[in-house]
């Protein structure tokens, strides 16, 4: 396959799929097609919006395709009808049949960002903030038909220093795992690279963030200290613009915008927030409106 363009369909759907595909570019190695959810309608106005990767794709002219589901083989006649090398998968956001993993030459891959086993699921990387992990990673595998199971192709650990706001994180570990995998695949086409098993039985689960977990337990009269503050800090930090971390105070939802954990006091310091209907502002502005 040296000398030959490698048939590659990628699949993946939030910008964390967009910083892969950035990396894969850089390494000569682009997707002949873009596999993606269908758009959604997003905020009050309810527009129907593309997904970060059909943007990205449409933008470097690869072609799309965002079948409903995966479910009906005699729907999925844009990746049925040609001969694939490979298929590569980073949040995609579908689960994949076992015959569709298998359709190419040469399997599919997954960029996972977590140390796999550890952190299997739909949200590893905030939840490594929400444990307050001190080492984080990406692994590549091949994919099979459970989730986040298959046998590892490589793994790249990295330190996790505070504080890093979620989004920062998604942008690192998902360009790490672009770097990695566009290193890998010249080597897994060769087959130059023996998959190894995963230890199953050391095995750990994330859960799917929701809006309702950015709600923190904050009396503004009286701010937490020590390991209750820390865990709070952990998720300001970890819930990073989505789904943001808010209180309510008399009634009003108030946002939390920046703060600070003092390791010295074991204190949270909240430094901007948003209170309901009004712009953002300092906490001592806010809490002065309060007394």
């Amino acid at each position: 396959m040296s000398d030959e363009k490698l048939r590659i369909a990628f699949f993946g759907t939030p910008d964390i799929a967009v910083y892969v595909l950035e990396e894969l570019k850089h390494a000569g190695l682009l997707p002949s097609l873009v596999v993606t959810n269908p758009d959604q309608k997003q905020g009050r106005a309810q527009t129907l919006t593309a997904p970060d990767a059909k943007v990205w794709a449409l933008q470097n002219n690869i072609e799309v395709f965002q079948p409903e589901s995966l479910s009906e083989k005699d729907m999925l006649t844009q990746l049925t009808s040609k001969k694939w090398d490979l298929f590569i998968v980073v949040a995609y956001g579908k689960i994949m049949p076992k015959w569709l993993i298998d359709l190419p030459k040469f399997g599919t891959l997954n960029v996972h960002p977590s140390m796999l086993p550890k952190l299997r699921g739909a949200s590893p990387i905030r939840t490594s903030i929400l444990e307050g992990l001190h080492h984080v990673g990406v692994t590549i595998i091949q994919m099979d038909e459970k989730m986040d199971h298959g046998p590892i192709i490589d793994q790249l650990r990295t330190p996790l220093t505070y504080p890093i706001p979620g989004k920062a994180l998604d942008e690192s570990l998902a360009r790490q795992g672009g770097l990695l995998l566009a290193a890998c695949i010249p080597k897994w086409i060769q087959g130059e690279i023996v998959p190894q098993e995963q230890n199953h039985s050391e095995a750990t689960f994330c859960k799917k963030i929701t809006k309702e977990m950015g709600e923190l337990p904050i009396d503004p009269h009286k701010l937490p200290t020590g390991e209750e503050a820390y865990q709070l800090y952990l998720k300001v930090c970890a819930f990073d613009l989505w789904p943001g971390t808010f209180f309510f105070y008399k009634n009003k939802r108030i946002k939390i915008t920046e703060t600070h954990f003092d390791n010295d006091s074991k204190t949270l310091h909240i430094l901007k927030v948003i209170p309901e209907g009004k712009k953002e502002m300092s906490w001592d502005q806010w809490f002065a409106s309060i007394q």
